[in-house]
């Protein structure tokens, strides 16, 4: 995607899916929902959508840091709540400044190639796992679930993959107990 982008996010899902504006809109109030019932707010009438490739790299460069977690959540509320544009430098390095990067690192990043490769690698590896869209789940490097779920469905998948991983113990309890405390050999 291009870093400034004229269609708006309506206009895009219409587009890439084949769905009229109405529909595209109905689809987006799923989302909102489930946000909101996560104590999240988001704003799709507003949202700017840009590339994404120098934010990925804002994060990258932040885990450098310790802080990737709060640079991702800073730039995900940026995007879906403020309607900020987060392909655009200055915001993303008013951005990094706020979660405690310093503003002329970040800068002096963002002009540079710096984390290319290291995002480049998280999208090779993202194809190689079938990765088409977000938000996609991926448990122990085997099940996936894609796109914006209900809570019932992971609660389904947790439990099949749950079940499916089950340990059976093949010996009985003359073996080597552990716990917290240490380990005990059992007496007979």
């Amino acid at each position: 995607m291009e870093r400034d982008v004229k269609d708006n996010i309506y206009e895009k899902l219409s587009k890439k899916y084949g769905m009229s504006i109405d529909a595209a809109k109905a689809n987006t109030q799923n989302v909102i929902q489930m946000a909101k019932e996560s104590g999240l707010e988001y704003h799709m009438d507003t949202m700017i959508l840009t590339n994404t490739f120098d934010a990925h790299r804002l994060t990258m460069f932040a885990k450098k840091e310790g802080k990737m977690q709060e640079m991702t959540e800073r730039i995900l509320y940026a995007f879906f709540t403020e309607s900020k544009h987060i392909g655009d430098h200055a915001t993303l390095a008013d951005l990094a400044v706020e979660v405690g990067l310093d503003r002329e690192s970040v800068i002096q990043m963002l002009s540079s190639e710096e984390m290319a490769d290291e995002v480049r690698a998280d999208e090779e590896t993202a194809k190689a796992y079938g990765v088409t869209g977000v938000p996609f789940y991926l448990i122990n490097k085997k099940y996936a679930l894609t796109g914006a779920q209900p809570t019932d469905v992971f609660v389904q998948a947790l439990n099949k993959i749950i079940a499916e991983n089950e340990i059976t113990i093949l010996n009985d309890d003359d073996g080597m107990s552990c716990d917290d405390d240490g380990c005990e050999i059992p007496k007979k």
